[in-house]
Formats: structure tokens, sequence, C-alpha cells
């Protein structure tokens, strides 16, 4: 007779099959809605346009905005799951942001790893997308293509007719955990209102930052960090510490 699984084997065994799960609720709703607050003030004031596969507003190196986003960063329902498949040494590779507008196509489907990085065995990256709004088809929620990450390929094929994608549809709060070899995608934003979304990639510690946190991190929020948010950003030794990502271990 099989045990009952917990939240986190449960996770583990979704992605193993699927390449992908989502965790209903992790954060409040009040909880989300702060953070869309701040990420509107912050794509107006920093916000860039996206055209990577699709087009999109960018917001970039959250940790460096607002520490309104540290929670996401070593949440204690995700964490395990990333440990899991990176082990505790990993780093927070980037926590950007996507806003999708009303008008904003399909992104086009894709990994986030390159060709010549692929692991069937243990994936390099893990990627995660925390819904500050309810995620529907009409606002463009994000597309996963079921068992992709075990294709040994980054993109899928031209020729090839995609007949299995999952929307992550889901209440805000949410997140969204998968390989980062699974083929995923923004959805198309056919409603009246953007849709807002934090997304961190976490990397195997010998890989580099995509977007370095020490960069413009205010000195003052410091000590709001927890210790494995400093671990994970490789903050430990402080501000002042090399950037690269395998300066220090655990």
């Amino acid at each position: 007779m099989l045990k009952s699984m917990n939240e986190t084997e449960k996770a583990i065994l979704e992605i193993d099959v699927y390449g992908f799960t989502i965790i209903e609720r992790v954060i409040t709703e009040d909880q989300a809605v702060e953070m869309r607050k701040s990420l509107i003030r912050c794509e107006k004031e920093i916000g860039t346009e996206s055209n990577h596969r699709g087009t999109a507003r960018h917001v970039a190196n959250l940790p460096t905005l607002d520490p309104v986003f540290f929670k996401t960063i070593d949440h204690p329902r995700i964490l395990p799951i990333l440990e899991h498949y990176l082990g505790k040494s990993m780093i927070l590779g980037s926590l950007n942001a996507r806003i999708v507008r009303p008008g904003d196509g399909y992104q086009g489907l894709h990994s986030d790893i390159s060709a010549e990085m692929l692991n069937m065995i243990s994936p390099v990256m893990m990627n995660t997308v925390w819904m500050l709004d309810e995620f529907t088809s009409e606002i463009g929620a994000t597309r996963t293509v079921p068992g992709s990450h075990k294709s040994g390929l980054a993109l899928p094929p031209d020729e090839l007719e995609l007949k299995y994608i999952v929307e992550a549809i889901a209440p805000i709060g949410s997140v969204l955990v998968f390989n980062g070899q699974t083929w995923h995608g923004g959805g198309q934003n056919t409603g009246n209102k953007n849709r807002h979304a934090l997304f961190g990639h976490y990397r195997k510690r010998m890989l580099v930052f995509q977007n370095d946190p020490h960069d413009d991190f205010p000195e003052k929020w410091f000590e709001r960090l927890t210790e494995r948010q400093r671990q994970l950003m490789r903050m430990k030794n402080g501000l002042g510490a090399k950037h690269a990502a395998d300066s220090h271990h655990l």
C-alpha cells in the first residue's frame, strides 16, 4: 500500500513526470496585491519593453527594488522542491517580472536552458512563477508542454504538432514550479487588464547570476535578509563580496 504524500513529495513527483507543478495560494491575496502594487510602481520607474519570443513589459532584479519581494526567495513551501533538484548550494540566478498587457500575444514556447546544458538526469535550472493575479486563459496564463523536459531539445521543432499544452490556471498567490528544460511560454492576453507575475530562476552553484543582486542592493536592507536569502544571493560575506556565484559555499 502506497503511503500518502505530503505537498513537497507530490510536487516533486509531478515535476518528474510532467516537468511542472502548481502550488496553490503560497502567499495570501493581500501579500500578492502588495507585491503587485510595488511591481506596478517599479515598472513605471524602470520597466523595459521585452521582445523575448513575445511582447511584454519587463522589470529586472527585484530584490534591489523593494524588500516586499524578499519572501519569495526562500519561501518554505517552495524552497524544498528547488533544493531537491539543485541542492542546498544553489543560487538565485534572478528574480524578475513579466507583465503581459491586453493585446500581447502568445510567447513562443521554449526552454530556459540552452541545448548544450540540457541534462536529463539533473537539471541545472529550476523556475518559479509567482502569480500576482488570478491566472486565467483570458489574461494569458503561462503555458507548459507536459513531458518536454525529457525531450533533449531546447525548443520544439517546427515540424512537431504540439497536441498537449497545459495552461497554469490557478488562484492569485499560487506558484508554478518547473524544470527549466520544460517548454513554456506566456499566454495571449485577450482580457482588459494586465497579467502580473514574478519569475524566480534558481541555478546550480557553478553558474553565474542572470541579474546580480549585489548591483545596486541598498545597504540599509541587508539586515532584513534571512540567512538563507543571503546564501541564495551569495551575500553571506556582505555586499562587498565577490559577485561570482561560486565565490563561497554553504
